[in-house]
């Protein structure tokens, strides 16, 4: 390991670029340019210390590596960061994501050019903060802080219903997590301290726990987010930027999971272990139900929308099944779905910059006159449907195994979500692609160009290499999953011990 700061160093870099960019003068084509290069650079520097920050990792131990902690605002609340196994990938998620978003936005974004790349960077160093943050009220900031920029991407670079959206967005996020807030304050009132790993160790009682568990579910929920608080996802998707659905679906969407396996799980087993049953519901119901909203879908982003719901089911189910499996199956589909979704965006977006409509029914026949296309967006449709070689394949098998072993049930109806979303995702894909080109927009539609390829390379090589060959990620999550568990179990036996032992002393009494 090393003393370099490193963490602090990847978080705040973007930050660092936003700051060059608002020092841009000149007139607005070559502030634009210069923008752009300032924004794409700064990137790919944060994914280069990223890469070697992971490179250094200690998958073997499931300690909280490269910490970094002093006082900040005193009384126990410190500036802490540092990633263990089952953060650190999703910090290289965002990072990768990120030069990807600002390339896709080349061409695409042409009006107040310099705003939205500063925009994008602050929420790459607000994004790589949440997974970073080792002080409950830093994450509280950084998971907060993130709404701004993304608001603003909506709302000022989205379509027609921008304004709606973002609001919807904004509001919906923000009022689960004024709830998880009056948790942290409780949290720091019992404990003393808002160092998460101390917390973890910090035994708050039955009841206890059973609020503090529901107040950050309401915020993780709606971030995932989970079925009936979803509805602001479809909106957002669909008025988004190209670039701003890929974030959102990439990495923002993470945030809820990431929460319920930093926090829920580990600081609150009791109450997990209650609330089970009811998300295993939830999960089923968004499983099924939001792959039968996708089928009925004619905006192709809003189809995309409802399978990250449906998606994102996998992984609750998986999370809260507090096996082995299920967990490590449950992080696998939130860092899959995070390439595979950001494709299929992509994909719809390199069509809408030609045609200028998401209307499925505005296509037909492109793999007639974009072969190189049509290739791409089946291989990510087939991944989207869990092909097995394909990285959608693992996480949804490991989620329905861990499930399984504790709800057969839920299981079978999320088995059943396999089927569907075959169903709406290859009829989406039959529509667009195959048949005769009946509009005339279409006889001259060009196909992918370098920089669109350059764009997919990626994440076509890590849906394939990791389809086939999960190992990789799975070494480094297993043993931080493993110590997870492990305590959960503890815990859940210890409650049961002292239960055991009360009521056999008031039987004597």
């Amino acid at each position: 390991m090393t003393d370099w700061p490193i963490l602090s160093t990847i978080t705040f870099l973007p930050l660092l670029g936003a700051f060059f960019i608002l020092l841009i003068r000149g007139d607005e084509t070559n502030a634009a340019g210069n923008a752009k290069a300032v924004a794409l650079w700064t990137s790919v520097v944060t994914l280069f210390l990223t890469g070697f920050m992971v490179s250094q990792f200690d998958g073997a131990s499931a300690e909280f590596q490269f910490v970094e902690r002093f006082e900040w605002l005193g009384n126990g609340i410190d500036y802490a960061m540092g990633v263990d196994g089952i953060s650190v990938l999703f910090v290289l998620l965002t990072a990768a994501l990120m030069p990807i978003c600002i390339l896709a936005s080349w061409h695409a974004i042409t009006h107040r050019v310099r705003e939205y790349m500063l925009a994008f960077l602050v929420l790459e160093t607000l994004m790589i903060g949440v997974f970073c943050a080792m002080d409950l009220i830093l994450f509280y900031l950084f998971f907060e802080g993130g709404l701004i920029p993304m608001f603003l991407i909506i709302g000022i670079w989205g379509g027609g219903r921008r304004v709606y959206a973002s609001f919807k967005f904004f509001l919906y996020t923000l009022l689960g997590s004024v709830l998880m807030l009056l948790a942290i304050l409780v949290m720091y009132w019992q404990s003393g301290t808002t160092y998460i790993p101390d917390l973890m160790d910090t035994a708050f009682s039955a009841d206890w726990q059973t609020w503090l568990w529901l107040a950050f579910f309401a915020s993780f929920a709606v971030k995932m987010p989970m079925w009936p608080v979803h509805t602001w996802l479809p909106d957002a998707h669909v008025e988004a930027p190209t670039a701003g659905s890929v974030i959102l679906a990439g990495v923002l969407l993470k945030m809820g999971g990431y929460g319920f396996l930093r926090f829920s799980l580990p600081m609150f087993p009791i109450a997990s272990d209650m609330f089970a049953p009811m998300v295993f519901a939830l999960s089923a119901i968004a499983i099924v139900y939001t792959s039968l909203v996708a089928f009925a879908q004619e905006d192709m982003k809003k189809l995309i929308a409802y399978s990250s719901v449906a998606h994102m089911g996998f992984v609750t189910m998986g999370l809260f099944s507090a096996t082995v499996q299920g967990v490590q199956g449950g992080i696998f589909q939130m860092l899959s779905h995070g390439w595979i979704s950001s494709a299929l965006f992509l994909c719809v977006g390199v069509i809408y910059d030609r045609m200028h409509t998401r209307e499925i029914s505005a296509y037909g026949g492109l793999a007639n006159r974009m072969p190189i296309y049509a290739a791409i967006f089946m291989l990510f449709t087939m991944a989207n449907v869990g092909l097995p070689g394909t990285s959608g394949f693992v996480g949804e098998f490991l989620t329905i195994i861990g499930t399984f072993q504790v709800s057969t049930w839920t299981a079978m109806f999320a088995t059943s979500g396999v089927i569907f979303s075959a169903c709406y995702a290859l009829t989406l894909y039959r529509r667009v692609s195959f048949g005769r080109i009946e509009h005339e927009g279409l006889q001259q539609i060009a196909d992918t160009d370098r920089r669109e390829i350059f764009l997919f390379v990626p994440l076509v090589i890590a849906t394939l290499i990791f389809g086939v060959w999960p190992m990789p990620i799975l070494d480094i999550t297993a043993a931080s999953v493993d110590h997870l568990i492990a305590n959960y179990q503890d815990a859940l036996s210890s409650h049961a011990a002292n239960a055991l032992l009360i009521g056999g002393a008031e039987g004597i009494r």
